[in-house]
């Protein structure tokens, strides 16, 4: 009988696969059991829909302030994300988060003078559930 392990044998390996199709709920007993509330809250859309018009209204108006301090690769940037911004602020979720992306990029490159901007863009991306 040896004490040095047989390097022959293989542990067999097994996969497993996990299927999920959603919550699962297992009531023991109790009363009154009324399972999973998986309603979300109303939101008022036109609230948000102006939240969203005004936070956009003062991006464009403090990129236009800040477009002094930015470099012509920069402003040229600016001009090409603008008509994405103000066409529809309501379809920036589908196409704006590059489009922010490159926003917060730029705002933070200038530095201090950039920061209105980049919160704007925040306050922008808060508001878009990004």
């Amino acid at each position: 009988m040896s004490d040095t392990p047989d390097t022959n044998t293989s542990t067999p390996t097994t996969t497993t696969t996990t299927n999920y199709y959603g919550a699962v709920v297992n009531m023991h007993d109790g009363r009154e059991n009324i399972g999973i509330n998986n309603y979300r809250p109303v939101v008022d859309a036109t609230a948000h829909d102006n939240d969203l018009r005004a936070t956009v209204e003062e991006l464009v108006r403090l990129l236009g302030e800040l477009r002094p301090h930015l470099t012509p690769d920069q402003d040229r940037a600016v001009d090409r994300v603008l008509p994405v911004l103000t066409a529809d602020p309501a379809a920036l979720p589908e196409r704006g988060g590059l489009v922010l992306g490159r926003l917060a990029q730029i705002a933070a490159a200038v530095g201090a003078v950039g920061q209105p901007a980049a919160e704007a863009v925040n306050r922008l991306l808060a508001l878009l559930g990004a």
